[in-house]
């Protein structure tokens, strides 16, 4: 009797073969979390003929989140919005434009509501009204308040919509505000998808998890989904030894910065800024800033980027620094010879033996006189 094979009848969406769509689904449950047994699950929502309604609110923002979008290979933008994803509604994709397009986002709300998916990108003002950002004539923060009840799930993509981002920043002349905050008192969970801009997999692999569980994933204590904003970007950067080691760039293009050393004196937001930035890194090329030369400056984290100063050094709130580091070059015209090094780590070898011994002949007496 032949095994049936986990991925049979569920075939690739157009224009992708069926061997890159097994791949594909077997990365996206991997990027969860999941167990590899769940890929032919997504896979199978996937290519469901019930694609779930998208909604896309443009607020103030630079339409970095929806560019981001356009650099994901697998899926590439078209197959996610028109295979995996039915986006009714998006000013920057939008084929109709004023009028048609506001009668038929309000169609389309009608006819999913309580079904669709609200993504928001950008802040939101609430200073004056919401006067300073208009869609259709009407604020943008309004249209907001009266599609998220309607809604099955919100999705706040980029820093700017999960806590306001750069339009937030001191003064925050317009009071931008985040989706979660405008919604605070309504009670609607709000997935924030923090990030300037944040990688597409991110937001890809949240989308697919709805379509695939009919639920959320697994949220942070800032709603954002633990499978990607889980670990500190200091756990998994690949200059970590160099910090561990006491190698540090001091300036932009020292000798340190050209090694590659540690960028924390650069004013390196690491180690208090969690994102998967170093282990899924963007544009399918494995690019991100810190390898690239430049310090993370903590846009997914609130309170930090953005608001903390550039180039000061991160607060160290979830790790701890050793006290004392190694030099990071052997000391000149000191006298201390390798031969003198050799000695001293020889004498505090044979000292941790001895204690190892001594502790041994202590148990063994106790255990004789126990007898």
């Amino acid at each position: 009797m032949g095994t049936r094979r986990p991925f049979a009848g569920a075939e690739a969406p157009a224009g992708i073969n069926r061997r890159d769509f097994v791949k594909f689904c077997s990365i996206m449950a991997a990027s969860m979390g999941l167990p590899l047994e769940m890929a032919p699950r997504i896979a199978a929502a996937a290519t469901s003929p019930r694609r779930p309604s998208v909604i896309w609110l443009s607020a103030q923002e630079c339409t970095g989140c929806t560019e981001t979008l356009l650099r994901a290979g697998h899926p590439t933008l078209e197959t996610l919005i028109l295979d995996l994803i039915s986006l009714d509604y998006s000013e920057t994709l939008n084929s109709g434009a004023g009028r048609q397009a506001e009668a038929y986002r309000e169609k389309m709300i009608a006819e999913n509501e309580g079904k669709f998916v609200l993504v928001c990108e950008g802040s939101f003002p609430t200073k004056d009204g919401g006067v300073y950002c208009k869609v259709g004539g009407r604020p943008v923060v309004d249209i907001l308040r009266e599609t998220a009840p309607k809604a099955a799930a919100v999705i706040a993509i980029g820093s700017c919509a999960s806590w306001g981002g750069v339009p937030s920043a001191d003064p925050n002349p317009t009071g931008a505000v985040g989706v979660a905050e405008i919604l605070a008192d309504s009670g609607i969970p709000v997935v924030n998808i923090p990030g300037c801009p944040p990688n597409p997999y991110n937001f890809l692999s949240t989308v697919l998890y709805y379509v695939t569980f009919k639920r959320l994933p697994e949220l942070d204590d800032k709603g954002r989904p633990a499978f990607a904003y889980g670990r500190l970007i200091h756990e998994n950067c690949e200059r970590r030894p160099h910090f561990d080691a006491g190698r540090f760039a001091e300036r932009f293009g020292d000798e340190g910065h050209r090694k590659g050393w540690c960028l924390y004196k650069l004013g390196c937001k690491g180690p208090e800024t969690f994102n998967n930035c170093p282990t899924l890194r963007f544009n399918d090329v494995g690019v991100w800033p810190v390898n690239t030369g430049h310090p993370c400056f903590g846009c997914s984290e609130q309170g930090v980027g953005f608001h903390a100063p550039l180039f000061s050094p991160a607060r160290p709130l979830y790790i701890t620094p050793p006290t004392q580091f190694a030099p990071a070059k052997p000391p000149r015209g000191e006298g201390a010879s390798t031969l003198a090094a050799a000695a001293v780590g020889a004498a505090v070898g044979a000292a941790v033996v001895a204690a190892g011994v001594s502790l041994r002949n202590t148990k063994q007496k106790d255990e004789d006189e126990d007898a």
